[in-house]
């Protein structure tokens, strides 16, 4: 309906960015949009409009430092969660969102629309879609066959296409291929970016590094999309890695930490540890005094993006340029 112009996408003076992806999941969108808070926090009041999947609220909520994710969903609380200045939002509805939120926070100056992609109701300013490097779109098919939401060929809606996870070591001969293989329109940039792993902190206590070891085997606990390149990491770097895996976006009981303790426990004396991810960390917030009173620590895996083939100096001057020019002509 939308293609046909039977439906009307609304679309804001007021500099908005959509990051979202063709596919289900596990594309990493969300340190991409980290990495678009880090950019743009201190230079503008930055806000994040998200659904909020799996939260238990409705409408539009404005969550605070206390929000949990059962308040505001996992990605939005891990937003909060390490950038507290910027304002995370959610609501199902974008095009009532965008609206309550600038009447709530005037002063802000750019709108990261999360997760966007396929919600047509909105035009925003500047659309970014991230596909996966060892999934690109133009390889994948519709679910249930494969992992996309929509046709690939929908891929002409984004201003900017980053190709996430890459190999750190990708040639400039690869990309090319690849730039060829999804043939961009005239007015489409591509980016190449990478994971990078930073040093795993304690879920009980933030301030507690672990440097892990050889000799140190691993129970991954992760409620996520894919989870592979997670644990090739970590088995690169540590013994023995097993997993007890959840659906994405899966919601923690009391029986599932029974579980988890009992698997944790049946890896025997040896030395191990637990390690989950920034997103699962969000969701077993709520049961961190069990974890306390139990004294079974947890450490998390950060993760951040960096560009690849020097592109973080032209994607970081094409972001700042969009919101600098979009808030001259309107007056923001």
């Amino acid at each position: 309906m939308y293609d046909k112009k039977v439906f009307k996408s609304l679309k804001f003076d007021f500099p908005v960015v959509l990051v979202g992806n063709l596919s289900a999941g596990g594309t990493g969108k969300t340190p991409h949009i980290e990495y678009l808070i880090f950019l743009l926090q201190y230079v503008y009041k930055v806000a994040t409009l998200s659904r909020g999947y799996g939260r238990r609220s409705h409408g539009f909520v404005i969550g605070d430092t206390n929000a949990t994710a059962l308040q505001i969903g996992d990605e939005p609380r891990q937003f909060k969660a390490k950038f507290p200045e910027t304002i995370v939002s959610v609501c199902e509805d974008r095009v009532l969102g965008v609206p309550k939120l600038l009447g709530e926070h005037p002063e802000i100056d750019v709108i990261l629309l999360d997760d966007a992609f396929q919600h047509r109701s909105i035009k925003a300013g500047l659309s970014i879609l991230v596909t996966e490097y060892a999934n690109l779109f133009t390889r994948d098919n519709l679910i249930p066959v494969g992992w996309l939401r929509e046709h690939g060929s929908n891929y002409h809606r984004a201003d900017i296409i980053i190709v996430s996870k890459c190999p750190w070591n990708l040639t400039p001969a690869e990309s090319e291929k690849i730039i060829k293989e999804i043939a961009p329109y005239s007015y489409q940039k591509i980016y190449f970016s990478t994971i990078q792993y930073g040093p795993l902190y304690s879920f009980n206590d933030f301030g507690r590094k672990w440097n892990l070891e050889k000799d140190t085997n691993v129970l991954l606990v992760c409620g996520i999309a894919r989870f592979d390149e997670l644990k090739n990491y970590l088995s690169q770097r540590a013994g023995n890695v097993y997993v007890r895996d959840y659906r994405d976006h899966y919601r923690f009981d009391r029986y599932d930490l029974e579980a988890i303790r009992e698997t944790f426990n049946n890896l025997g004396d040896v030395k191990k540890i637990i390690v989950t991810t920034e997103k699962d960390a969000a969701r077993l917030e709520e049961f961190r005094d069990w974890f306390l009173q139990n004294k079974i620590e947890i450490f998390v895996q950060p993760i951040v993006v960096q560009f690849l083939l020097g592109g973080a100096e032209r994607f970081n001057a094409d972001i700042l340029q969009y919101v600098e020019v979009t808030k001259q002509k309107t007056g923001v």
